[in-house]
């Protein structure tokens, strides 16, 4: 596609890593338990939740959550999404709502890694590994980090998603070899599907460990063309923010603002919010997994959810007529249900725009890619090939 010159205008995309709003019909067959409701379940842990912001866009109108109100008159549009393709996991969502919509699921692989992956990847890194199962990563390094100190070999495991995960103590370990085994385990791991390699550092004492801000993702290429590589073909800036850069391995993203924690995505979304009024802003919050979810923690969940809604009151009233803002979340984790994997759920769609009568209802939409459609139809770029936009043709 060639450049042309695009509208100028802005949208902001805030994904709410894990916020679900209830199983979906094949949960099932993800072993996820039927009453899975990462909100809801959360919001009644807590005895209700304060989302005021969230409820004024119109959340309450999507699920039932204790403390959210469905308010008669919502500024937004809103609605749910269910998850067209085979999964419940970071890439596959995230790849989804950009409009590449996998067809079959990546690899998993629930008893470890067979050797014809740890064989080259031990010679090419140069030390062994400890662990290769399925666990929870901070149990595997309560478990193992001593040992890792002391032989200075990787600790691998993977999940119940399609990942390939790499802890080392930092004081044991550089980084950037940590990286560079990340990468390496990357070009192994392509043929294989697997969806994401993960640096996991960490640092302390038996005991004592904690895992460092210092995460990598590596993520496969989308298999098709994405929204985001069509509007920055188009001369649409895409600024993604968290870990937007690593789930696409920065195909379609034109500055890549890492983040540490959802503090800091807000605080670099309202830095953007100032400087950029034209393009995409692609946002990851992912505190709700990996610090609650994945930790089994509905309170801390909830303390999340409500932080959230204090910083979306500050942004609301920055936005202009004519800003898209698209709320949405990548799959569930929900904490109060057995075990520590992500839920296969539907995810929350709430949308504020000019041309969007607020209180309209969007339905149960039956792909993320709707997202991605809406975000081709907002500059007039080509349509993909999967998806429906939500905002009226005249946009």
């Amino acid at each position: 596609m060639t450049n042309h010159k695009h509208p100028q205008r802005r949208a902001i995309l805030l994904v709410l890593d894990s916020v679900g709003v209830g199983a979906m019909p094949d949960a099932s067959d993800y072993n996820d338990p039927p009453n899975c409701h990462t909100l809801g379940n959360v919001a009644q842990v807590c005895q209700g939740l304060e989302l005021p912001n969230l409820a004024s866009l119109g959340l309450g109108h999507i699920a039932s959550v204790e403390g959210v109100e469905a308010v008669r008159e919502p500024v937004g549009a809103f609605g749910r999404m269910a998850e067209q393709a085979p999964g419940k996991d970071t890439t596959t969502g995230h790849w989804e709502m950009a409009g590449s919509v996998l067809d079959e699921p990546l690899a998993l692989f629930p008893q470890g890694f067979p050797n014809e992956i740890l064989k080259p990847f031990i010679e090419k890194t140069g030390r062994g590994v400890l662990g290769n199962k399925s666990a929870s990563g901070t149990v595997i390094i309560e478990e193992l980090g001593a040992e890792q100190q002391e032989t200075g070999k990787w600790i691998v495991y993977t999940s119940a998603d399609s990942v390939f995960q790499i802890a080392a103590h930092e004081e044991v370990i550089p980084l950037e070899e940590l990286y560079q085994a990340c990468k390496i385990a990357r070009e192994l791991l392509d043929p294989h599907r697997v969806g994401r390699v993960i640096a996991r550092p960490y640092l302390g004492t038996p005991g004592n460990y904690a895992r460092t801000a210092n995460r990598k993702d590596y993520a496969m290429l989308p298999p098709t063309e994405t929204v985001l590589q069509r509007l920055d073909q188009a001369g649409v800036p895409v600024t993604g923010v968290g870990k937007i850069g690593n789930i696409f391995s920065e195909k379609g993203i034109s500055r890549s603002l890492p983040t540490k924690n959802n503090q800091a995505g807000m605080e670099v979304t309202f830095q953007l919010m100032d400087e950029q009024k034209d393009g995409l802003l692609f946002i990851n919050l992912v505190d709700f997994d990996s610090k609650f979810g994945h930790r089994n923690d509905p309170k801390g969940y909830g303390n999340a959810l409500e932080e959230f809604d204090q910083h979306l009151g500050a942004l609301l009233p920055m936005l202009n007529d004519d800003d898209l803002l698209i709320i949405t979340a990548d799959h569930g984790c929900d904490p109060t249900v057995p075990g520590t994997d992500h839920s296969r759920e539907y995810v929350p769609l709430l949308v504020k725009h000019g041309s969007l009568l607020p209180g309209t209802s969007l339905g149960t939409r039956s792909t993320f890619a709707d997202i991605a459609q809406s975000l081709a139809a907002f500059w007039g770029v080509s349509p993909l090939p999967v998806g429906e936009s939500f905002l009226p043709t005249n946009t």
